[in-house]
């Protein structure tokens, strides 16, 4: 099934313009669950109470205020926020171009895959190549659902990537953070922990190799409480103690790698485990028929 674009839009520089279509380039796999009644299992509805006569506000009656000082409030209308909104015409302003390397991973935000819209193939492949050569990435300005979103527009294998970006009075400043008192560094620790590392490297980043074992232990909880059977509680795993002596627990660390050349370290023990068989359980009659791992790719 051909993936539905989100949006279009317009990529200009100079007088060059790319006419886009926005794809979503992630989706979250988290488990998520609705809140029901604990004495007869139906789902509860969200209400808004108000704080000073406890009556239930429904939408129709709700304004938007900005909270200026404790409970004080500055009231705006609907009409004034459109008002001082940007025009979403979906264009993406290109203001400059950097390294990638350049630009910290922390402001990242939201992830976008462009593609060509009608009669934008050539400037799409255009851009993208020309990016490619010069090993650099474009900063821009996207207009977009009433505001101007700093962006960063990357090229890799052949297609056009779209990052959406915190702006810099958004990103956190490290001199705010207690980082503790300064230590002195001996240079066999140093070199301990650049061997640990060493064994720990790897030439690329393979996201297939991992995997979220979390989620998959809850979805077969979940396809086991579908079916009819009995949970069992695993009983918590001790936590590790502190560490000590610094240098005795990078050296059992190497000690470690070395008589166990795994990849990737194990995985913590389930939460929870099912009873039973590793089989998986066939569906009891008159259960639901829907699994767990498709409703939570259907969310």
């Amino acid at each position: 099934m051909a993936a539905r674009a989100i949006a279009s839009g317009t990529i200009s520089f100079g007088l060059v313009s790319v006419p886009v279509k926005l794809f979503p380039a992630t989706r979250s796999k988290n488990v998520s669950f609705r809140l029901l009644h604990a004495k007869d299992k139906s789902r509860l509805r969200q209400q808004y109470i108000c704080t000073t006569c406890n009556d239930v506000v429904e939408r129709s009656e709700m304004v938007k205020g900005y909270e200026y000082a404790k409970d004080q409030y500055a009231v705006l209308t609907n009409e004034e926020i459109q008002a001082l909104e940007a025009q979403t015409n979906q264009a993406i302003e290109l203001q400059e171009f950097v390294p990638i390397s350049q630009v910290d991973p922390v402001y990242f935000e939201n992830a976008y895959i462009l593609g060509p819209d009608k009669g934008g193939q050539k400037p799409y492949r255009l851009l993208g190549e020309a990016m490619s050569r010069a090993g650099k990435g474009a900063v821009g300005m996207f207009a977009t659902r009433g505001k101007e979103q700093l962006v960063l527009i990357r090229e890799a294998g052949g297609v056009l990537y779209l990052h959406a970006l915190y702006y810099a009075d958004e990103v956190s400043d490290v001199s705010e953070i207690d980082r503790g008192e300064a230590v002195s560094l001996k240079a066999n620790e140093i070199d301990l922990a650049v061997k640990l590392i060493d064994q720990l490297a790897s030439d690329t980043f393979d996201p297939t190799r991992y995997k979220d074992e979390f989620r998959e232990k809850l979805l077969e909880v979940i396809d086991k409480k579908v079916a009819g059977q009995e949970i069992v509680i695993a009983p918590a795993r001790a936590p590790r103690g502190q560490v000590i002596d610094l240098m005795e627990a990078l050296k059992a660390s190497l000690e470690s790698r070395q008589r166990k050349p795994v990849a990737r370290a194990e995985a913590p023990a389930a939460a929870v485990e099912a009873a039973g068989t590793k089989r998986k359980p066939a569906r009891a009659k008159g259960r639901p028929q829907a699994t767990a791992t498709r409703a939570a790719k259907a969310k």
